[in-house]
């Protein structure tokens, strides 16, 4: 860690000016850079009590949730996608929901409901607003496309606007507030596709592969004897709140705004400066969100490693999961086979990054 932090003090006086690098407002700034790094180990340190392998996943969820944003993970069944979240949840202090979509979950046993309740005293009935497990810090949104797109769309308010109306009232949510879905394949039996609009509000699609050889080897050792691990809460909702507005105080050079701009509007079938395999393969592209996402994740991938300022390197590394939710493939890359993730990748290779400073 102490490499982190000469790393980061160097860093800083390099990137602001001296009168700036000299400030208050820096070393705090550093101060939170360093803890936040710190917080990244000791929250993968105490995930990994229980979760073996599957690095790249929990980096990714860390990264959502330092940016104070949406992810939902995508992975056949049995990957310990769930395990994943309800662990991060535990090795952080804050309220915590788990919601298991069903086909016939409506939208009120997600957000809540009206109840008339009569005052014993007054005898006057009146309706009362009964809150659903919406109202939580962290919510586990498990199999999310096991239920219809009107149940799934009610969460579209309370992912954007951070808050939940009912009739005529209007009801904050606690902050911190972040939705981490799980999702099994569209083409399993039993899934209906979320709408856009709601695939547009998560940050990252985090896919869980299967783990490797000796990976799954350890899993078996590891679950098939009497282990109880203990995780301990690493942050608290004031530390996590902390931290993501030091994330968004990380410097970014002008050729990092400008590559992600490129790559952006590189995916749109109709800009004039697209790839022939874009207009072959893709009815939309993504929209200035994905590019929000994505300097907003490469601040706190920057931080999370140790640097306090981004690089286009942090950009590539976002691409896919940033990008392959917000890209429409049509028929003829499906006849083909192209996914997005290869439609993503090629893009990254025929798109040069500029030199760093």
């Amino acid at each position: 860690m102490s490499e982190r932090n000469t790393s980061l003090d160097a860093q800083a006086s390099t990137i602001m000016p001296a009168s700036t690098a000299s400030g208050d407002q820096t070393e705090h700034d550093l101060q939170a850079a360093r803890r936040l790094a710190e917080a990244t180990q000791n929250l993968k340190a105490e995930m990994r009590q229980v979760i073996v392998g599957q690095d790249e996943v929990i980096d990714q969820l860390l990264i959502a949730l330092f940016c104070g944003a949406h992810c939902f993970m995508v992975g056949v069944p049995g990957l310990a996608k769930t395990l994943m979240v309800s662990t991060l949840a535990k090795a952080l202090d804050l309220s915590f929901k788990r919601i298991q979509f069903t086909p016939d979950l409506m939208p009120s046993d997600i957000t809540g409901t009206e109840v008339m309740q009569e005052n014993p005293e007054t005898g006057h009935r009146d309706f009362v607003f009964n809150q659903g497990p919406i109202f939580a810090n962290m919510i586990l949104a498990d199999e999310i496309n096991r239920t219809p797109p009107k149940t799934q769309a009610s969460l579209l308010e309370a992912m954007q606007e951070r808050q939940v109306t009912c009739g005529r009232e209007t009801f904050p949510l606690d902050k911190p507030f972040f939705v981490l879905a799980t999702q099994n394949p569209i083409e399993q039996e039993g899934t209906y596709p979320l709408p856009e609009a709601q695939l547009d509000r998560f940050m990252l699609n985090i896919l869980v592969n299967y783990p490797s050889r000796a990976e799954e080897v350890a899993i078996y050792r590891a679950t098939t004897v009497f282990r109880k691990a203990e995780v301990r809460a690493i942050l608290s909702a004031t530390d996590i709140l902390a931290l993501q507005d030091v994330v968004r105080r990380v410097p970014v050079g002008d050729h990092v705004f400008e590559y992600t701009a490129t790559l952006v509007r590189r995916t749109r079938p109709r800009e004039p400066d697209a790839p022939d395999f874009i207009r072959e393969w893709l009815d939309v592209g993504a929209g200035p969100r994905a590019g929000q996402n994505l300097i907003l994740g490469a601040k706190a991938r920057a931080l999370m490693n140790g640097r306090f300022h981004t690089t286009c390197g942090d950009i590539a590394a976002l691409a896919l999961p940033v990008l392959r939710h917000r890209i429409v493939t049509n028929f003829t890359a499906e006849t083909e086979g192209k996914t997005p993730d290869e439609i993503v990748s090629r893009l990254l290779k025929e798109t040069p990054q500029p030199k760093e400073a």
